[in-house]
């Protein structure tokens, strides 16, 4: 009787072990709007990889216009440069645009999108914020430059692979807008440079 006593003991202390370390991990950490988004399109079109490679593309694509978004009013809010805060204004007016014409077509193809700005977005826009003056006017080309890069990549790449045709329209309509705003901050660094 004492065995099954004491082995009922063990078993009771170890149960209360595993929930106290199960409690530990359940701690809620939010997660990426990214990540959720690209887990949702996911489940939905997992045995579909066209489907799932066109979400991809366009959340992709819903990132970068929330995060243009929020850095256009940064700009406008610290640039100490004219042409920079008027830089800021003009992406945030055509990526506001760009991000409903985004939201629509994932609508109308049942795709999940990010609604805030992501963990990568939130970490670029504290770098910048913590710079002032012309670091900061600086700082904003250089990221603009780079920025814009990487999604003109993106859209090429959409525009001619995409497996939707409506997403490779509208990839390929808005390259040549892309291409005058990388144009437009390679100007505006060659300015800020000989200061």
């Amino acid at each position: 009787m004492k065995k099954i006593l004491l082995a009922s003991k063990a078993i009771l202390g170890a149960g209360i072990i595993i929930l106290s370390l199960n409690s530990c991990k359940n701690e809620t950490k939010q997660e990426d709007p990214k990540e959720v988004a690209e887990d949702a399109n996911e489940a939905k079109f997992d045995s579909v990889d066209n489907k799932e490679d066109d979400s991809e593309f366009l959340v992709d694509q819903a990132e970068i216009n929330l995060a243009e978004i929020e850095i256009g009013k940064l700009a406008q809010q610290k640039g100490t440069n004219a042409e920079v805060k008027n830089f800021g204004k003009m992406l945030v007016d055509e990526h506001t645009k760009a991000a409903s014409e985004v939201s629509a077509l994932a609508k109308a193809k049942n795709f999940t999108l990010p609604t805030s700005l992501t963990e990568e977005g939130q970490d670029e826009y504290k770098k910048l914020n913590e710079k002032s003056g012309l670091d900061f006017d600086k700082k904003f080309t250089d990221m603009m430059i780079d920025g814009h890069e990487k999604a003109i990549d993106k859209l090429q790449k959409a525009a001619k692979d995409a497996h939707d045709e409506d997403v490779r329209t509208w990839a390929t309509n808005n390259i040549a807008g892309l291409t005058s705003h990388l144009e437009h901050a390679k100007m505006l660094k060659q300015n800020l440079d000989k200061k």
